[in-house]
């Protein structure tokens, strides 16, 4: 977490580097928090009674506004239940107004104490904390709580329409369309609700995972943009798990559909033969062999993210990042029109991190905070030889899912290697029994694949490794220096490889 001073308060500055301290599990994304102040009534006072507001964002949108007594009293709750050896330090109350040069000490200190908390394995996951952030929005965004209808959709474009609170969070709303699925309870915890982007052609960009500190209601309605989406995704990326999705009709027809949608928004590579077997095993409704097939295909399993840029192998290249197989995959257009291709392991970054320039300017006091255009970048170092290790950035909207992605695959490689299993049972209520839809909604089949995209084969073709590109040692970039030891993200996967792994 960061805070820095919102637009609309009386602090001015230019755009501001804040480094964002790297994701360790349980951290779900980018959030800063920033300061100002607002105009509330009291009761004591005749109109209108000025107080310190936070603000707390999420990839760059508005996710609640807290005063300082409320974020005292949820470091007083933790305290209670945790103990105060293990709850941080909180700022101290001021007798007297806060001078300006205190108003920023304070916002640094609780800057401080907001990421310690969120990165502290046991009280960025507690409920009191995930909780108070989703009363938080609720009341931010004045949303009161009531029965709703909520629709999320599927990979292949279908519709669920799930009756819901506006409070629920994001467990409960996955539970609910998992229900109106039909899903077993064994398979609901292989998939996880995305916010997306639809963009003109149909395709999703991803925003998030959506997390447990939010209600999804709330995150995607207060957007104002009808083309902000939930999604319903599988939220694994070792294929050894589809076998497990596939036991089931539902896990299956969930899979399928996912697949086709992949291939026809071109993020599965299918040449001519391969796109013939595939509708002709369409046409025999042969799901299994449909998903045999489409695994044995380039770029199976793979998240794809919008065109950004990259210092690597040089300074402003653009590239299309794909991520997926334990691995980010750059197609690199330089600037003399090659495009190069090649693949950075997460088993050879040794540790990353996710870093913003926030802008400050003196805007109009009503102006939204969440919309501030936030620059934000990944930066992972990779051990490019046995001895030599170096950053490789990448500048992109999407750095905050980029590095969700990582943190999932170096979760499940862990996993792995201890011997244990990904499936899990859904958590349970207090009655011991999920919510149960009273009518299920069958999953769609998708149409048959469409003619293969010609213009997406020579791309392939011009491709060549990185590894025969001459590199170039990385630019002194904000992303890459300034940054104390406690902002990197260490990789328990690189740090349990050897010799024979490289």
């Amino acid at each position: 977490m960061c805070l820095t001073p919102r637009a609309g308060c009386s602090r001015v500055g230019a755009a501001r580097q804040v480094p964002r301290h790297i994701l360790p599990k349980g951290i779900p994304g980018r959030v800063c928090v920033t300061w100002g102040r607002s105009r509330t009534p009291t009761k004591y006072l005749m109109g209108w009674h000025c107080l310190e507001a936070y603000n707390i964002h999420v990839n760059g949108v508005l996710h609640c506004r807290v005063r300082y007594s409320q974020l005292l009293g949820l470091h007083e709750q933790l305290r209670k239940e945790y103990g105060a050896n293990v709850v941080p330090a909180f700022p101290p109350k001021k007798i007297f107004t806060l001078t300006p040069a205190e108003v920023e000490q304070r916002r640094e200190q609780l800057e401080k104490y907001m990421q310690a908390v969120r990165q502290d394995p046991t009280l960025g996951v507690s409920e009191t904390f995930n909780s108070f952030l989703r009363k938080a929005q609720q009341e931010t965004q004045q949303i009161p709580t009531e029965e709703v209808v909520l629709e999320v959709l599927l990979s292949n474009g279908q519709k669920v329409k799930v009756t819901i609170l506006t409070s629920d969070q994001t467990e409960d709303v996955l539970e609910a369309v998992a229900s109106k699925l039909d899903l077993p309870d064994d398979l609901v915890g292989y998939f996880s609700l995305f916010l997306v982007r639809e963009t003109k052609d149909g395709a999703f960009s991803f925003v998030r995972k959506l997390q447990e500190f939010e209600l999804p209601y709330v995150s995607v309605t207060s957007l104002h943009n009808s083309e902000f989406r939930i999604i319903l995704r599988k939220s694994y990326w070792d294929s050894s798990y589809d076998d497990d999705v596939m036991e089931h009709r539902v896990g299956l027809n969930l899979l399928y559909a996912q697949t086709v949608s992949d291939i026809e928004h071109g993020w599965i590579l299918v040449n001519k033969e391969q796109h013939r077997q595939l509708k002709s095993l369409q046409e025999k409704v042969s799901k299994k062999e449909f998903i045999r097939l489409a695994q044995t295909l380039k770029y199976y399993g793979y998240l794809k993210f919008d065109p950004c840029v990259t210092d690597f192998p040089e300074k402003g290249c653009h590239v299309v990042v794909s991520a997926g197989n334990n691995e980010l995959n750059f197609q690199v257009r330089l600037p003399n029109e090659q495009i190069k291709e090649g693949s950075f392991k997460v088993t050879r970054m040794r540790c990353w991190r996710v870093t913003s320039s926030v802008p400050m300017s003196n805007g109009p006091s009503g102006s939204s905070p969440g919309k501030s255009e936030v620059k934000l970048e990944l930066a992972f170092e990779y051990l490019m030889s046995k001895d030599r290790l170096q950053w490789v950035t990448i500048t992109s909207p999407q750095a905050i899912m980029l590095s969700i992605c990582l943190q999932s695959m170096v979760d499940e490689l862990m996993v792995k290697k201890s011997g244990g299993s990904i499936r899990k049972m859904f958590r349970r209520r207090a009655n011991g029994a999920l919510r149960r839809s009273d009518s299920q909604q069958a999953v769609k089949s998708p149409p048959l694949l469409d003619s293969p995209d010609a213009s997406r084969e020579p791309m392939a073709k011009l491709s060549s490794k990185l590894t025969s590109v001459s590199l170039r040692g990385i630019s002194h970039s904000s992303s890459a220096n300034d940054v104390g030891a406690n902002d990197f993200h260490g990789n328990y996967a690189f740090e349990g490889i050897g010799d024979e792994d490289l």
